[in-house]
């Protein structure tokens, strides 16, 4: 793979090797050597002839052999020619330890690109700078100074920080987790996370992808890779910060409902990565991944000594969307048989204050063998007549690896040493119900992407041609806000219904559309400095006859005229009413790392009331589509309850669809917003009642 000479160098070179404890180059020739890397390690120091009985060169020009990594620890100052000196030493690879480039200034951003320049060009993959290095067990080779060798493992970590990087081994061991691979990627100059996915992806030693991250440097490709990982092994990622980028001045209702981390939130979804929200989450997620199966159904059978922890861990499943679900009579029936102190046989199955380990085991010998059960939740809390560490040893010895079982020991001092049993024999142990339950979720999350179906984008027949010119015409013209007469001739182009309607110059022109349209007719103010018409008295609904339009018109112009004198009117729309219906928003909002992000929610004043919205990123499917619109609290309006009829659940979708193909087709549309699109009964074609768009510069 293009990655080995990094991950597994034959020779190592560490330039600014150092004898003095304390020192960078000290430590990272220190971890190598007791790491037990059985490769040629190559220290390098003008000021030294030899290093842990090493022998030390004074520059890589007086090393002839074969050079695969340089590691390079010397002051920001040197690295330029540290570099070029590896470069004609032919070095693959390099980790630059060295910190002080884009983090600190622009010149060092430049003196950093310029490295990259010099790298690529002789086809050298850089990690860092900035970073501690990385680590991988299978070869034994700590080419970091994070500290010391972890144990062998089937987990592999990444993380833009280093000092969380360390917090990370840290952790591990103290929860006795092996680690596979260990990547501190630092400022990403060349090496990012993109290329990190795929590496671990493709590693047959890596069993579940564990990592931290404060931005992500290319959104589709991160997104493209992610999800061919995702689809091997489990990725979980804690994403803190932000970025400027997400943050503008948005004229849309969906501009302003996608929060900065928004766009990260439907890209991990769409890609299948296990968000974790804290640092503590993506250990225990870790945990679970690394030594479970993952559960092929939602059904938690819980086990507890204490009926509030049973009620408490019910509570938490219930929350997370899970079921607490009976077991099933064979298995109410074999614990009964088996004559067990058991005071319920429901769930959770509680099994007394003072149960022994064979208590705990009569109950999940049935649960392990109940297809009505699919995860198992065992919480024990210390009292006096209970045996923690000795229930934790038998309960670790008697799993058989069907389902997935997860533990919470509760308690202090007491009950360290049974969860330190838990942890060495491979059981996920946490210290609350709500925690463990949480574990499950994100497994049982991540079990549903696995099965998801084939993705399967439908492409409407649409005039992209039309839609192209207007737009064209509007950027040539630098007219970037599309108001609601050419929004919906674009929506037209792309198959959408759109309300007969004209542009009145003067209240008789108005008069002679509405005529010609019918009535009942709506009118509404043109103009490219107003976005928001309602709110300036640019809009009148329900207009019977030709007095009612004539003197709409009249007022609307002295309102407009009094309020935004500054405004440029073009005439007042005149449309047919739309037909009664549930008015609900779709939209679309351009995130500069992952493209278009598709919003939907109840339309109307109800966008900026319930807030009740939700986003994925195009394109979409029509399961995806669905999925948006069930993902919402409002849905039981859409679905019909208590005798109320439902909506066209199936137009709603199919009108994302179409937005999700105009705003691919056209990276130029940064902002779009249909409000109200309105929807009728199964069968009827919903309409578009308004629209407006922003366009991106030429």
């Amino acid at each position: 793979m293009i990655l080995d000479a990094l991950f597994q160098p034959q020779s190592i070179a560490i330039i600014g090797a150092s004898r003095i404890p304390g020192k960078v180059g000290y430590d990272l020739l220190s971890n190598l050597i007791q790491g037990g890397y059985q490769g040629t390690i190559i220290p390098v120091n003008p000021s030294a002839a030899n290093i842990f009985d090493i022998p030390c060169f004074p520059n890589l020009d007086k090393h002839k052999n074969r050079i695969d990594l340089a590691i390079i620890a010397v002051p920001k100052e040197m690295v330029l020619a540290t570099v070029d000196g590896c470069i004609s030493a032919e070095v693959k690879a390099l980790i630059i330890v060295t910190s002080g480039f884009r983090e600190l200034s622009e010149e060092g951003y430049a003196l950093e690109q310029q490295i990259v320049r010099m790298c690529s060009h002789h086809n050298i993959r850089v990690l860092g700078p900035n970073c501690l290095g990385l680590i991988n067990t299978a070869n034994r080779m700590n080419a970091s100074f994070a500290g010391k060798m972890p144990e062998s493992g089937d987990i592999s970590i990444f993380s833009q920080s280093g000092a969380l990087c360390a917090a990370m081994l840290d952790l591990a061991a103290g929860r006795h987790m092996g680690m596979a691979k260990v990547i501190s990627v630092g400022n990403k100059a060349d090496l990012s996370e993109v290329d990190i996915l795929e590496y671990m992806g493709a590693d047959p030693q890596t069993k579940v992808i564990v990592g931290y991250l404060e931005d992500i440097s290319t959104g589709d490709k991160f997104v493209k890779s992610a999800e061919e990982a995702a689809s091997l092994k489990p990725v979980i990622i804690l994403k803190s910060g932000t970025t400027e980028a997400g943050l503008k001045a948005a004229a849309s209702h969906t501009g302003v409902m996608a929060t900065i981390d928004t766009a990260y939130a439907a890209a991990f979804k769409r890609s299948g990565v296990v968000r974790a929200d804290s640092f503590e989450a993506l250990f225990d997620y870790a945990t679970a991944f690394a030594l479970q199966p993952l559960p092929v159904g939602n059904r938690i059978l819980i086990i507890s000594n204490t009926g509030g922890a049973g009620t408490i861990a019910a509570d938490a499943v219930e929350r997370a969307g899970m079921r607490v679900a009976p077991p099933n009579s064979k298995t109410t029936s074999s614990l009964r048989d088996k004559r067990p102190r058991i005071a319920t046989f429901m769930n959770p199955v509680y099994v007394l204050g003072d149960a022994p380990p064979g208590r705990y085991l009569a109950a999940i010998e049935s649960a392990q063998t109940d297809p009505d059960v699919d995860a198992i939740l065992v919480i024990l809390v210390p009292q006096v007549m209970t045996y923690p560490k000795e229930t934790a040893l038998e309960i670790a010895s008697f799993l058989d690896g069907s389902k997935p079982v997860v533990a919470s020991f509760m308690g202090g001092e007491d009950i360290l040493p049974s969860r330190h049993v838990l942890s060495e024999v491979g059981l996920p142990v946490y210290d609350s119900p709500e925690r463990a339950v949480a574990a499950l979720r994100a497994m049982y999350q991540y079990s549903l992407w696995r099965c998801r179906p084939p993705r399967m984008v439908t492409r409407f027949r649409v005039n992209k041609r039309r839609v192209e010119r207007i737009i064209t015409r509007k950027q040539r013209n630098g007219l970037l806000q599309v108001g609601e007469v050419k929004g919906k001739d674009i929506l037209s182009a792309y198959g959408f219904r759109i309300p007969k309607g004209s542009l009145a110059a003067s209240a008789e022109e108005a008069v002679e559309i509405a005529e010609r349209i019918g009535y009942p007719v709506a009118m509404k103010i043109v103009s490219p400095h107003i976005i928001h018409k309602s709110d300036l008295g640019g809009v009148q609904l329900n207009l019977q006859d030709p007095d009612a339009v004539e003197d709409a018109f009249e007022l609307m112009i002295m309102k407009i005229s009094r309020k935004a004198p500054e405004a440029v009117i073009e005439g007042i729309y005149v449309e047919e009413m739309a037909g009664k219906g549930l008015e609900v928003i779709i939209g679309m909002n351009r995130d500069p790392q992952f493209g278009p992000m598709l919003m939907f929610g109840l339309g109307g004043i109800f966008v900026e009331v319930l807030k009740d919205v939700t986003f994925n990123l195009a394109p979409i499917t029509e399961t995806e589509a669905v999925q948006m619109l069930k993902s919402t609290r409002s849905y039981a309006m859409l679905e019909g309850k208590r005798g109320e009829k439902g909506v066209d659940v199936g137009a709603i979708a199919s009108g994302l669809q179409r937005i999700s193909q105009l705003t691919t087709d056209f990276p130029q549309i940064l902002e779009l917003d249909i409000n109200p699109f309105i929807v009728g009964e199964f069968g009827s074609e919903p309409v578009v009642a308004d629209v407006r768009m922003t366009l991106g510069p030429l």
